[in-house]
């Protein structure tokens, strides 16, 4: 029985599941908001704000604490300038889950969305490339395809193989008629059974 065992485990061993919630919260920091499963993310919500509180405390030890646990000096910057500063009159809950309908592709999970309140509107259009882009790009693409032209990959073989043929001619029959059009050698004492005496 696992009575009062606390958390999901999600099929992995520690190790891997600490990490993943490592990466889960050091992108819901950087970029604010993620899309995962709904448990994923609501156990990952406790990871994101424990940090955040940590972040708000300003102290060198939970500075030192904060990057032992997300190991990424950009996000303990964030947490302790960017985030405290946003929270310092929030007493938690700091972030939020919001279900989407669309479920995910293959195993139909139940989809959500892990942001943080409070955080500023969020660019999330396809950016519309000028025509001055457009040429740009172009040109960038046309250098790449000069520089690496295309490699026949059988170019090294033909090199090695140009010189040596295949046994034709006049040596490939010679070589017939002298074993006796068989194409084996006779035993050393030109018997044919198998002690190399004669059979006569």
């Amino acid at each position: 029985m696992r009575h009062g065992v606390d958390g999901r485990k999600f099929g992995r061993n520690t190790s891997h599941r600490k990490a993943m919630f490592r990466n889960m919260a050091n992108s819901v920091i950087e970029m604010e908001q993620i899309t995962t499963t709904v448990q994923k993310a609501k156990e990952a919500r406790r990871v994101v704000d424990r940090l955040i509180t940590l972040g708000k405390s300003g102290l060198p030890a939970s500075r030192r604490l904060a990057f032992d646990r997300t190991r990424d000096d950009a996000v303990v910057k964030k947490l302790f300038t960017t985030l405290a500063e946003r929270y310092k009159t929030r007493a938690g809950g700091y972030t939020r889950v919001l279900k989407i309908s669309d479920r995910r592709w293959g195993d139909a999970a139940e989809m959500a969305v892990l942001e943080l309140v409070d955080h500023p509107e969020l660019d999330r259009k396809k950016k519309v490339k000028t025509a001055a882009d457009k040429k740009a790009d172009a040109k960038d693409s046309k250098d790449a395809k000069e520089v690496s032209a295309p490699k026949d990959p059988m170019n090294r073989f033909k090199k090695l193989f140009s010189g040596k043929s295949k046994v034709t001619g006049a040596e490939g029959k010679g070589a017939k008629a002298k074993t006796g059009g068989a194409g084996r050698k006779s035993p050393a004492g030109g018997g044919g059974s198998k002690s190399g005496g004669s059979s006569a």
